[in-house]
This record gives C-alpha cells, structure tokens and sequence, in this order.
C-alpha cells in the first residue's frame, strides 16, 4: 500500500511539473516540450506574423521579436513548467522557469513582460502588472512604439 502513495505521489507530480532540456519556441508566449504544447500562462505575446511600430512610425516585426526574446530566455539554462490549467485547446496553461548556469530560477512569464515583449493576460493565477507598468514607463519591447493588443490583433486578423 505504501508503494501505490509513492507511486501515485510520483506520477503526480511529474504532471504538475515538467523540466526540459528540449524545448520548442514557438511563438512569443508557447513552447512545446515533447509533444506537450504549453502556453505561458497569465500572458499575451504579440502573434508571430504581427507588426508593431517605432516611436518614429517605423514598422518592424515584433511578434518575431517576441520570439526571439523567449528563445533567449529558455536558452539560458533548464526550463522547468508548472501547470495551473488546460486551455480550450488543450494545451496547458503552466508557469515556466529557467535556471541559468549561475543558479537563479527566473519567472519566465514574469520576464517576457518585464522586457516589453508580452503584456499581462489577467486571470485568477498571475498579474504581472507591476511589471507592464515597468516595461512601458522604461519604454521596452513593444512598449517602445505603437502596438495593438495581441488579443485585438487576433480579432481583428481571424
């Protein structure tokens, strides 16, 4: 009997947390570790075909660039994903973080927003808005120009 808890102790929290050395990038605000697609929970990336502009009106691709950001972030070191919930698209929800080489366990979630290239999907896991307002009073990512809300942007592009 005390095998079955310890198994069933395993099994659970191996799918509460998952850590990957082979990790996808998808977009701005997805990996795939496996075939497990997750989403960066409390977050929204601008898409990866999706435009922003500079302050001088100048456009670039900052749904790319988001991308790239979070490629940076999850090349630093061990990603490790904790899962809050599923999507209706099955994918699941998870707050993600990497240790770089030095040891410090970053919030990749919380970084993508810090740095300006996500801003905050307010729901009942997570609020990053102090780090929205950081990012947009430092002027950093999107917040360096014009951009549309990546949810609108979606709306507006089905």
């Amino acid at each position: 009997m005390k095998n079955f808890f310890f198994i069933m102790f395993c099994v659970l929290l191996t799918s509460a947390a998952s850590a990957a050395t082979n990790v996808t990038v998808v977009d701005g605000d997805s990996l795939e570790m496996g075939k497990k697609r997750i989403r960066l929970e409390g977050i929204d990336a601008p898409e990866y075909y999706q435009d922003c502009r500079l302050e001088n009106l100048k456009k670039y691709p900052c749904g790319l660039e988001a991308k790239t950001y979070l490629q940076t972030l999850v090349d630093m070191g061990k990603v490790t994903c904790v899962e809050k919930d599923i999507d209706r698209y099955r994918r699941s929800l998870c707050t993600c973080y990497v240790t770089n080489k030095i040891g410090e366990k970053i919030n990749i979630n919380e970084e993508m927003v810090r740095a300006g290239w996500a801003v905050v999907y307010k729901n009942k896991y997570s609020d990053y808005s102090a780090s929205e307002n950081e990012a947009e009073n430092e002027k950093r990512g999107i917040w360096q120009g014009k951009f549309m809300k990546p949810q609108l942007f979606r709306i507006l592009n089905k």
